[in-house]
């Protein structure tokens, strides 16, 4: 007989959060044109481990997720969640989205240690038919709903630091803010994504009562333009596109990530391995003395400020 794990949350309850939560993810999905919510059966789990397979390509027998691993997950307690597409075009009905509609998002985070009651988000991916409609933010917008419906304030994910959109979304659209620099986290992948390149990531956290956080799931949030004018060039670009290190010289500072880091591995693997070790040392050594990320500017740059000016 198989034990059937206990969750480590509370079942749905309501607290003061809860209902702003619920409306920000609704918005969210219906301006993506989408609904989300939880996954539990077989063929939807199988898709959503499909569209996982389908954005990173995995080298060899690697996988991503199976749905084993979902249901499991699933039954545990753990955020297991999806995409549908929503081409009803009803105006404001919220009717669930029928069967066999297209699953073109997921998202799924397991549960640390029981005495931090955090969920950590280990993968998001949406359909590249349906990027650019913020499919991701309305699947993060329902993920703290979930959450904050099971009393859980903190959720951590990592992503990669030199993807300068995942930088704007996670930091500049959904308020997360880096905690820590992990070298070469997963070891060395080969997949379509991050090719033969270290897996350096940044470990962001996301506090689900701040208010910066609240208001950036209705999407508001705050302007970074002043401070990315006024911050010192520790790491810049140079006129060929290459990095450029520099010295910190003022309490607040400005590291540079390429345009498109992905299209820079096929090009030039070369150029792509010393934007990697530039962004390690820079960005990396500033979290580790102490400094904090304030922002991601628009146009590729983290804004960080020493920790004593931070508070």
């Amino acid at each position: 007989m198989t034990d059937v794990p206990v969750p480590l949350v509370s079942p749905v309850r309501e607290t003061a959060l809860v209902p702003d939560a619920l409306a920000a993810a609704t918005a969210a999905a219906r301006a993506a044109g989408c609904q989300v919510r939880p996954i539990s059966a077989l063929p939807e789990l199988e898709a959503a481990c499909a569209l996982f397979e389908g954005i990173w390509k995995p080298g060899g027998e690697n996988s991503l997720a199976t749905p084993e691993l979902l249901r499991a997950m699933d039954k545990a307690g753990s955020y297991v969640a999806a995409a549908f597409e929503d081409t009803r075009h009803v105006g404001e009905d919220t009717r669930p989205v029928g069967e066999g509609a297209q699953l073109v998002g997921a998202c799924i985070g397991f549960f640390g240690p029981p005495p931090d009651g955090a969920l950590h988000s280990h993968i998001a991916g949406v359909s590249a038919r349906m990027r650019g409609r913020s499919v991701g933010f309305a699947l993060k917008a329902h993920q703290r709903a979930w959450a904050l419906q099971r009393g859980v304030t903190q959720v951590s994910w990592t992503f990669d630091p030199l993807v300068r959109r995942n930088a704007y979304f996670n930091i500049g659209k959904l308020a997360a803010r880096p905690e820590q620099y992990l070298p070469n986290f997963y070891g060395r992948m080969d997949d379509g994504i991050n090719g033969a390149d270290d897996t350096d990531r940044l470990l962001v956290g996301w506090s689900l009562e701040d208010p910066e956080v609240a208001e950036a799931c209705h999407g508001r949030h705050r302007s970074t333009v002043t401070a990315a004018q006024e911050a010192a060039v520790v790491l810049g670009v140079s006129a060929d596109g290459r990095p450029v290190p520099r010295k910190a010289t003022s309490h607040s500072a400005r590291v540079a990530v390429p345009a498109d880091i992905e299209q820079l591995r096929r090009a030039d693997p070369a150029c792509a391995a010393s934007w990697r070790s530039a962004v390690r040392d820079a960005l990396g050594g500033l979290l580790a003395d102490g400094w904090r990320v304030t922002g991601f500017d628009r146009d590729g740059w983290y804004l960080l400020v020493r920790k004593e000016d931070a508070l």
